[in-house]
């Protein structure tokens, strides 16, 4: 499967509430929801219908917005839970039941024959109810399972001829990307469905699991903003975008409004009550800021010397720190001609020599710097005594 053929599947508004601090009002949802789509997304998936009413009623509001993605709903492998999602009205309904045996023996209690019988019973009624709805069937905890019971399961549930994907979980993020490449390149060989990858990132692999997915033949993932979601979440959406780009910037591009990922992380971290971590992908503090002088001389000469992301195409803008000890002089020249003084490259130099002695000595900022430049464009090459004084 090419890697230009892939879709989001954008799961805040069902993975998401299942973080520690989520607690989102019908008006938060339909925010993210229209948020969501605007970036650009293919999909949003939304919680269960079923798990209270304020969740039948939101799932049903959101379906009737108009939105250009197709709105899905996450249910399990229960014939009430199927009824209750059909009333919505949503685009698509994404069925599940988990399969390893920690959840046959800890949780629904069934038997593999058991989970194919309910697999059968509940799909094949969501495809008679609604001909023309989206439909997926996913196993849980998929990499816990024993891989015959799941092709046993997934070949099952193929032959009906009634799903449009089949879904993969890595539950509680324990999947390598050679795992994931295995489970989703045998599927690929054996079944007629698309595939889709969930994936946790409770051991910091949801990206590389989620790009070995797509690279093996699956074309739905399932992304978070900020990757919030149960325990330490999922694969996060600018993460996934940070991946992408780097392998199809063109399409990137084109496909998704990249100026609004900010604004939607910002929103969302102010719902939930987090800061945007300092190095978060894309947007974090850090994300554009570079540091070391031999760093700032190659971004001066030509950015992609060090950046694999241009910032602009995000709507962020890079930072060369120089107010440090690692500082260089092209960059401490750069900052002057930004402020519009005229230093020759020897006074540059005697400056940056400067820079780094008192950052050897103490912390300065680039105010500080600032005020040196200025000093020595204006003739006053003696130490500032306000600095005197702060030593």
């Amino acid at each position: 499967m090419p890697l230009d053929q892939f879709y989001i599947i954008e799961s805040t508004l069902r993975e998401g509430e299942q973080f520690v601090g989520a607690h989102f009002s019908t008006e938060d949802k339909i925010r993210i929801a229209r948020a969501l789509d605007e970036f650009g997304v293919e999909y949003i998936e939304l919680t269960n219908p079923s798990a209270s009413p304020k969740s039948f009623e939101d799932c049903r509001a959101i379906a009737r917005l108009g939105l250009r993605c197709k709105v899905l709903t996450h249910i399990r492998c229960h014939l009430e839970d199927a009824k209750r999602a059909l009333e919505t009205g949503v685009d698509g309904i994404d069925v599940v039941i988990g399969v390893s045996s920690y959840l046959r023996r800890f949780s629904h209690g069934m038997s593999v024959e058991e989970i194919i019988d309910r697999a059968a019973e509940v799909l094949t009624f969501i495809r008679e109810q609604a001909p023309h709805i989206e439909l997926r069937f996913s196993t849980e905890d998929t990499f816990r399972s024993d891989p015959a019971d799941l092709l046993r399961v997934y070949l099952a549930v193929d032959r009906l001829g009634v799903v449009n994907r089949l879904g993969i979980a890595d539950t509680v993020g324990i999947a390598t990307p050679s795992q994931v490449a295995w489970l989703v390149g045998t599927l690929r060989r054996l079944t007629r469905a698309d595939i889709e990858f969930h994936g946790h990132n409770d051991t910091g692999c949801a990206i590389a699991n989620a790009f070995a997915a797509l690279e093996a033949g699956a074309t739905h993932i399932d992304t978070t903003v900020l990757g919030i979601g149960e325990r330490n979440g999922i694969t996060p959406l600018g993460g996934f975008i940070a991946r992408m780009y780097t392998i199809h910037r063109d399409l990137v591009r084109r496909k998704y409004n990249l100026k609004k990922l900010r604004e939607l992380e910002q929103m969302v971290a102010e719902m939930v009550g987090v800061e945007i971590p300092f190095n978060n992908y894309i947007t974090g503090l850090a994300a554009f800021t570079h540091k070391a002088g031999i760093h700032a001389k190659a971004i001066l000469n030509n950015p992609e010397t060090y950046e694999a992301l241009d910032p602009q195409d995000f709507g962020m803008t890079r930072y060369i720190s120089i107010a440090h000890r690692l500082t260089g002089w092209n960059a401490v020249k750069a900052r002057a001609e930004q402020l519009g003084l005229s230093l020759s490259d020897e006074q540059i130099r005697e400056i940056t020599a400067h820079i780094k002695a008192l950052a050897d000595e103490k912390r300065i900022t680039l105010n500080d710097v600032d005020e040196m430049l200025r000093r020595w464009a204006d003739g006053h090459r003696e130490p500032d005594p306000v600095w005197e004084a702060r030593g």
